[in-house]
């Protein structure tokens, strides 16, 4: 399976809204790591923009994972 690697960006004020690119698709997870890194390093301080690699079957598959929705984990006072 490969390693898909995606622009991710919210518009203001909408963070549930996401618009993916696809930047490029890697058969090792080492080439996807690096290319991303590469990438966020390009990234100007205030962009918005995130960079994600995602491992899936084929390319839809890794856009609906990276668009569902979850919700951020509890944190217990003793986890802090």
């Amino acid at each position: 399976m490969p390693y898909y690697v995606f622009k991710m960006r919210s518009p203001e004020g909408m963070e549930l809204v996401k618009n993916l690119v696809l930047s490029d698709t890697f058969e090792s997870f080492r080439e996807a790591k690096v290319f991303a890194k590469n990438q966020r390093a390009e990234l100007a301080k205030d962009d918005n923009t995130q960079i994600k690699v995602m491992f899936a079957d084929n390319q839809l598959l890794a856009e609906e994972q990276l668009l569902a929705y979850r919700e951020k984990p509890v944190v217990m006072e003793h986890e802090k």
